[in-house]
């Protein structure tokens, strides 16, 4: 009964974080679902997989719909035995985003328990990580993939403290389960920034283990961390080894051709260009938004501004009619619809990455009173994220990184690497604010006015420096031209108050919760309604700032959430073809999944696309003149434009080649260079290009007999399964509009497997003897066999250990204690 006793401040801890998280996202209890653009990009591209799963009840781990064909498996695919997923489900039981932003809670708040912070502590130190602006703005925008792994690193860090501190059962065990879910959250950018956090840590209990001539220690630490991370990995298996297999045919692989679309020499083959990877680089000035939210204006999206700023007194002496000025209902109705304020040089920023002025505060604190040296650890974690998160503007340390740190270049938006900082400072804000209890009353004194005067001084420099800043943004040539000049020296005006106001609202939280420490040195206050005031402060700060980004109008009903794309006319209009054919959206093109809902599109809306689809768009279609002819082989019968009046109109284009096709000559080529430029003037319905360098059997004969009584027509489609008949006196190459995938796709003839080839660069080929013959392709990939086998069985290893250290666990406490 006295153990079960002490578990009750952690079930009021969970129950708190389950509370706070549905007030937060309150529209859920009214059935809402929140409105994310990354979301509904999904929904498109993964429709016809989806419509699939409910119609038959397979899984297909193949759709026709964007790209002109891709794998699912970066599309939500469920795979067999993938039973950590359901251990996930479970975990995230709220309705989403709530669950995201419990685990968030929950998460962080394990972390603190694992550095043996006070439970109240640990709560209010959770929720200040949870709302941290950046994190909720993932949730807010639908970057549900790269919130859900920042939300289990706080986990896997406790697990590897708690193994290093000589809870090996414990800290194996939770270091095994919070890994596994944390690959399963299967964003691989995340992961690897905690692995670099992981390696800071690990160096330092290193060091620490090392100078104590402690290697048996050592020894077994890192055999709990290698059977963690196999078994972690084991039952990833499927996603991971799927993800690797993708990854070579995806614009993240390095490019195969030597040229770019202009002509002119590649420099670098990389997959990503040193200027693509540091595209989003944070401002070095523009970091201190950590600490006051809108020193750069806020978002680049649209600030709202109130009827008593600068913009709204411009607009009424805006003249819209000879005598006829904006009322003030009107002027402030044009300020609510938003305003780019942002004045910074990153393309987008949906709000700053604010960590709370409070929580800045207590991580000075820290410096002053934490004595355990693990305080360093995050610091330097901290230190090397805020500096890589800077890119292009500290340049030595990001290439140096590009270039010589495995697998850096392959990632993009090099600013994310700040989820690192925003998880160490709030872990020392919480260990400085431990600290501070801990500490004498003449200790307490002198680390509250040091850490007070840092900060607050911070903030009084930043304020002497406001004249040193234009306030000019990038974007304000755009407003300049549309509403004077006037509008910018007005604009202007309000990012310098909004510069002025945050600071000062940041110093009045700093200096608000140093009065609580204040009172209770005092003996004003007892300690626990200090750490109250203190955590309602630092909560409060935050609260606040992320409810002008994401709040209860970032919802709309379940079936706009469900159906996020209405049918337009043009989209009524090709639907009432019921052929298989393709469709070109000319306003999405490769960054957009409207076209992909309704229709089988070549375009699409993902981070890693099929990176020979992206080069036939910008090596063919994008070019003037447009390639039709590459258009015609995609099978492409609608293209999607706007015409004069600006509405969305189907353009047939009854050249296209159909599902299939017989061709007569075909273009032996040794390299994808030759493949390339060879499609430049190909004919597509009578010539094929093969790379006899990789196929060399398939380019063997260049010339067919050419029948035009010979036939081949599709019988039936599903996307894992394509059904064909062919009718030819002679033997025919034919060329199927469809993607080819090596790993998976087979080819069979009259039910026996045949090889099949890769044509016209990304298509496939096949030689059919004479005669009517069924062709059958089918989508039965080995990875997802081979991966789900390796998934069940370190399931069923984690379950064993698991089973094995609860009950070495149970045993060792019912031991009698020796007087």
């Amino acid at each position: 009964m006295k153990n079960i006793s002490k578990l009750y401040p952690y079930l009021l801890a969970i129950i708190g974080f389950v509370v706070v998280s549905l007030i937060y996202f309150y529209p859920v209890l009214q059935g809402k679902k929140i409105s994310q653009s990354d979301i509904a990009q999904y929904t498109g591209m993964a429709k016809e997989r989806d419509d699939f799963r409910k119609q038959t009840g397979e899984e297909s781990y193949w759709t026709d719909s964007a790209f002109g064909g891709m794998p699912t498996y970066q599309l939500g695919a469920h795979y067999p035995y993938n039973f950590i997923k359901t251990v996930d489900g479970v975990i995230r039981f709220l309705p989403r985003p709530a669950d995201y932003l419990f685990l968030y809670f929950f998460g962080f708040f394990v972390l603190l328990k694992a550095l043996r912070i006070n439970t109240l502590m640990a709560f209010f130190g959770a929720l200040a990580f949870g709302f941290s602006t950046y994190f909720i703005i993932l949730l807010g925008v639908g970057h549900n993939a790269k919130a859900h792994a920042i939300a289990y690193m706080p986990m896997v860090i406790a697990g590897v403290i708690l193994v290093f501190r000589k809870r090996y059962i414990a800290g194996g065990l939770l270091t095994l389960l919070a890994s596994a879910l944390e690959i399963n959250a299967n964003h691989i950018q995340m992961t690897y920034y905690l692995f670099i956090l992981l390696v800071i840590i690990g160096i330092y209990f290193i060091v620490e283990i090392i100078k104590n001539k402690e290697y048996r220690h050592l020894g077994i630490s890192l055999a709990i961390f290698f059977g963690a991370a196999l078994l972690a990995v084991g039952m990833n298996a499927t996603n991971l080894m799927a993800t690797a297999e993708y990854a070579k045919f995806s614009t993240r692989s390095d490019s195969n051709l030597s040229f770019n679309p202009d002509g002119s020499p590649k420099e670098d083959k990389n997959a990503m260009s040193y200027e693509y990877i540091t595209e989003y680089s944070y401002g070095i000035g523009e970091s201190f938004d950590l600490i006051a939210p809108r020193l750069y204006g806020g978002s680049s999206g649209h600030e709202k501004l109130g009827k008593d700023s600068h913009v709204v007194e411009y607009l009424q002496t805006l003249q819209v009619a000879e005598g006829q000025y904006l009322s003030p209902e009107q002027a402030l109705e044009f300020a609510q619809q938003g305003v780019v304020t942002y004045w910074g040089d990153q393309t987008i920023v949906a709000a700053p990455a604010y960590i709370g002025a409070v929580v800045f505060f207590l991580f000075i604190l820290a410096l002053f009173a934490e004595e355990n040296k693990i305080k360093y650890a995050f610091l330097a974690g901290a230190i090397v994220a805020l500096l890589l998160s800077w890119g292009k503007y500290f340049e030595v340390l990001t290439r140096f990184f590009i270039d010589y740190v495995p697998m850096y270049n392959k990632f993009r938006a090099v600013s994310s690497i700040q989820v690192l900082l925003e998880l160490c400072i709030p872990v020392l804000a919480i260990m400085g604010l431990y600290a501070f209890f801990k500490s004498d009353k003449t200790k307490q004194w002198n680390v509250l006015w040091k850490s007070a005067a840092v900060s607050v001084g911070i903030l009084v420099v930043l304020l002497l420096f406001k004249g040193s800043f234009d306030f000019s943004g990038p974007r304000d040539a755009n407003y300049t031209q549309q509403l004077g000049q006037g509008f910018i020296d007005a604009l202007r005006q309000d990012r310098m108050d909004m510069y002025t106001n945050d600071l000062l609202r940041s110093g009045f939280f700093i200096l608000a919760v140093a009065l609580v420490l204040w009172l209770y040195i005092k003996e004003k206050l007892a300690q626990t309604t200090a750490i109250i005031l203190a955590g309602l402060f630092m909560v409060a700060d935050l609260y606040f700032v992320d409810k002008n980004y994401v709040n209860s109008e970032s919802f709309v009903s379940a079936r706009e959430a469900d159906v996020p794309f209405e049918a337009t006319q043009a989209d009524q209009q090709i639907a009432q073809d019921d052929s298989h054919y393709r469709v070109f959206d000319m306003d999405n093109h490769m960054n957009g999944a409207q076209a992909s809902y309704f229709h089988n599109s070549i375009g699409g809306y993902h981070a890693a696309k099929p990176q020979k689809m992206q080069q036939l768009f910008d090596y063919q279609i994008a070019q003037r003149p447009m390639n039709i002819g590459v258009l015609d082989m995609l099978n492409v019968k609608y293209v999607l434009q706007r015409n004069e009046e600006g509405q969305v109109i189907p353009i047939p284009n009854n050249t296209a080649n159909g599902n299939a096709w017989f061709v007569s000559r075909v273009k032996a080529v040794s390299t994808a260079d030759e493949e390339m430029k060879a499609i430049n003037k190909l004919d597509t319905k009578h010539e094929a290009v093969i790379n006899k360098t990789k196929f060399p059997d398939a380019a063997t004969k260049t010339t067919y007999v050419a029948d035009s009584t010979a036939t081949i027509k599709l019988d039936e489609y599903r996307p894992n399964k394509i059904t064909y008949t062919s009718n030819n006196k002679n033997e025919g190459l034919a060329i199927f509009s469809e993607v080819y995938y090596a790993n998976g796709w087979d080819a069979y003839i009259d039910g026996k497997l045949v090889s099949h080839f890769e044509a016209d660069y990304m298509l496939r080929g096949l030689k059919i003897p004479a005669g009517k013959h069924t062709i059958i392709f089918t989508f039965e990939p080995q990875v997802v066999k081979t991966g789900s086998t390796i998934a069940l069985v370190s399931f069923i290893g984690m379950l064993l250990l698991l089973g094995a250290g609860i009950y070495y666990e149970t045993k060792k406490n019912k031991q009698p204690v020796k007087a």
